[in-house]
């Protein structure tokens, strides 16, 4: 076997690579130097570590989340192809393994009535004309208008405000560029909030004392709005608005390929979650419509 890198070593040039050949963003990085430095804890050196010391993560890792299992293991998997591609090791030993397979969970559902009670309650506050209200606003229709994460949302440049197209450019995981589009009624807001945002000198769309609005209270402002609407904040979170743009666009007919580059997903794979709403649809369409549902038994 090739002589391995010095403990250590090999982690860091493998993140080096995600970073330069990937683009792997900040928290990507972070999140796989935490699996494989807890690796390292348990099994020594992974640039080392043999079959049999592998296995004893499966051990370590049994109380676990099947999700949680399939990450680490995804981590693994990709630093041993690494060192096999530099010459690092002549051999895979990631075949030690556990191969979960996890569950992924079918996105929490927002009505079309829930949205609208929100979507009201946040329009009653801001023809009010407290600018903090009007953000709010603007925050709701670029969540479900436009369907972008948090991180996008709040860390929004004040640059990207459409002026004549209706589109804005975001920048989303792993530093991928993507055009979203604007409606009009999402435009209006933003138009609403930039005159009762003013001029502050903040490059930030959302701007906040120490940069830009935190995901964390965004989060807080989605909670705090669907209380307000009479609604139960637990099942509301800017990741559920997010889920109910896409559900309700696929509700409407739009292509899952078109519904992936607006979503921003690398595989169309994590996009397909939310054919079962399509599915769903196409059950009823039989039933209502065609001549057998409608014969009586």
């Amino acid at each position: 076997m090739t002589p391995a890198a010095p403990k250590g070593s090999a982690i860091e040039e493998f993140l080096a690579m995600l970073a330069a050949e990937r683009g792997a963003a900040a928290n990507t990085l972070a999140a796989y130097r935490r699996d494989l430095e807890g690796a390292e804890e348990i099994a020594g050196s992974l640039a080392e570590a043999d079959r049999n010391r592998l296995a004893k993560l499966g051990h370590h890792w049994s109380d676990l989340a099947p999700a949680t299992v399939a990450r680490k293991t995804s981590a693994l998997r990709q630093f041993y192809a690494f060192l096999q591609d530099e010459g690092l090791r002549a051999d895979d030993p990631s075949s030690a393994l556990p191969r979960p397979v996890p569950r992924r969970a079918l996105p929490k559902i927002l009505s079309h009535d829930e949205i609208a009670a929100l979507f009201r309650t946040a329009e009653e506050a801001a023809d009010a004309g407290a600018p903090l209200a009007v953000r709010t606003l603007a925050l709701l229709e670029m969540l479900y208008g436009s369907g972008l994460r948090a991180t996008e949302l709040v860390s929004l440049p004040l640059a990207a405000v459409p002026r004549d197209a209706p589109f804005l450019t975001v920048s989303g995981k792993g530093g991928q560029v993507r055009m979203v589009p604007v409606s009009r009624r999402a435009k209006e807001a933003l138009g609403r909030w930039l005159e009762a945002r003013g001029e502050d000198g903040s490059a930030f769309l959302f701007p906040s004392r120490s940069g830009h609005l935190s995901r964390v209270r965004l989060f807080q402002l989605v909670k705090e709005l669907a209380v307000k609407a009479g609604l139960d904040p637990h099942k509301v979170s800017p990741h559920v608005l997010r889920h109910a743009f896409a559900t309700h666009l696929l509700e409407g007919g739009a292509d899952l390929r078109v519904l992936q580059t607006l979503l921003g997903h690398a595989d169309i794979a994590t996009t397909q979650i939310y054919t079962h709403v399509d599915a769903a649809r196409l059950v009823t369409l039989v039933n209502e419509r065609h001549p057998l549902g409608r014969m009586n038994g």
